[in-house]
């Protein structure tokens, strides 16, 4: 019965379908003229029209390729114009790049398998990139914010703050900048709603409609259209809390750079909280897997202490990436060097963990280095030779952002890992080979007797 709907009136189909169907049966027919001898009672007929036409002028096989020719151009046109009347329907504003947009969502779909860890602004920098180049992306977020609009939310109704969820959905969206505007918009002097924005809002209904937290981003990514998704590193409420070198503790991701004293390190409560299943799916199937930019101790470290996530990135075959910041932040990493990004997130997760460092070595604008240094940030230094002390190889690049704010460029920052990845993809499918060959082979591989 759902096929039959294709002939209802008014679909702007049937014609071009048979238009396109007509050109086929021409077409055949030429190909029969052309190239058989032994006909069929119908082409023997129009075998003896043609031949009575053109005998003595033209050559019956010349009239079949001109046959062929207008089979085929009728057939083009009836293609082409029902193609033409499904997209005006299903995309009415990019009925002409309808072509392009399926090759590019082919090759996007051929992408390498990329997981992103962390939270804040810099997750979404990383993520406007990538999505240029595939789909095969996910997000691992951090849900330990408890200030501004996601901290009220969380306190007012229960949920896991959607602040850096959000930024990624947005990121992620097929049509960013307007997406952009509209879930990023905050409320100004209303009652009650002062200071939200509208996409946590979003997120806090279609949380109570959906009846999880899960759900709801799902649901939300489909009504962005997002290349990619976006996941919760956990589901459970969990509170960051950070012990300082004097020995003194503190509760609350929003209160630890407010101290203005230095982390010895940060943990969560409770500290047995389970991950997402689906966070350590991604990471055991990814290609890459890359922790940050974003705030050192209360964006990425915070993911690595979620129970088991990082011994999935220790045990997964992908290569795990680290994009140090471009500058410091102050009350969290006050003088810190790139060497010293990467020991913090060593001794909180493993110092086998990390694999690559991506480090910029381009300046920045003097105009801006004045307006940082006045709030107490300055550039990161880009210490090479201790990064590769402790392990970890080096990819030195120019990831400035030319703007009012220092900011990696999200081109450049994505190019520098898809080529990393594209370097690994062939060694990676090697090594699954050889392992099911291994397995394949009596005496070999890991016994299932247990």
């Amino acid at each position: 019965m759902y096929r039959l709907k294709w002939l209802y009136p008014g679909m702007y189909v049937k014609r071009w379908l048979f238009l396109a169907c007509t050109g086929l049966a021409i077409l055949g027919l030429g190909l029969t003229l052309t190239f058989y001898r032994e006909f069929s009672y119908f082409t023997r007929y129009v075998y003896d029209i043609l031949a009575g036409l053109f005998q003595g002028k033209v050559d019956i096989k010349y009239a079949g390729l001109w046959i062929c020719a207008a089979g085929f151009f009728i057939l083009a046109l009836g293609f082409r114009k029902t193609i033409k009347s499904i997209a005006r329907v299903l995309a009415p504003d990019k009925e002409n790049r309808l072509v392009d947009i399926i090759y590019e969502t082919h090759q996007l779909e051929r992408g390498p398998r990329i997981v992103v860890i962390g939270g804040g602004t810099g997750l979404s920098v990383l993520l406007r990139g990538l999505k240029k180049y595939t789909r095969n992306i996910t997000a691992i977020v951090t849900v330990a914010d408890d200030g501004g609009s996601s901290g009220q939310l969380r306190g007012e109704l229960g949920i896991l703050p959607p602040g850096d969820i959000r930024n990624c959905l947005v990121a992620l969206a097929d049509r960013e900048s307007l997406m952009e505007d509209l879930f990023q918009h905050r409320f100004k002097n209303a009652n009650g709603l002062s200071g939200h924005s509208l996409g946590n809002l979003l997120i806090a209904g279609m949380t109570q409609i959906a009846g999880n937290f899960e759900t709801a981003i799902q649901e939300m990514g489909k009504v962005l259209a997002i290349r990619g998704r976006v996941l919760p590193v956990t589901l459970k409420h969990v509170a960051l809390c950070a012990e300082f070198m004097d020995g003194t503790v503190v509760e609350g991701e929003s209160r630890i750079p407010r101290t203005g004293k230095k982390i010895k390190r940060v943990f969560l409560r409770p500290a047995d909280c389970e991950p997402l299943p689906g966070a350590l799916e991604a990471i055991a199937e990814a290609d890459i897997i890359v922790l940050g930019p974003g705030s050192l101790y209360t964006s990425i470290i915070p993911n690595l202490l979620v129970r088991g996530v990082a011994d999935a990135i220790a045990a997964s075959p992908a290569v795990t990436v680290y994009a140090c910041n471009i500058m410091t932040q102050p009350g969290e990493t006050d003088g810190f060097s790139a060497s010293e990004h990467v020991r913090a997130i060593q001794e909180h997760a493993g110092s086998n963990l990390i694999q690559y460092a991506i480090i910029n070595v381009q300046d920045v604008p003097r105009k801006l280095l004045k307006k940082y240094r006045e709030e107490g940030a300055v550039p990161v230094r880009p210490d090479i030779k201790e990064i590769e002390k402790r392990g970890v190889k080096v990819i030195p690049e120019n990831l400035v952002f030319e703007s009012d704010l220092v900011r990696h460029d999200p081109e450049k920052l994505a190019r520098v890992v898809i080529k990393l990845a594209e370097k690994i993809q062939p060694a990676r499918k090697h090594e699954i080979v050889q392992a099911a060959v291994s397995r394949s082979e009596p005496g070999k591989g890991v016994s299932t007797d247990q």
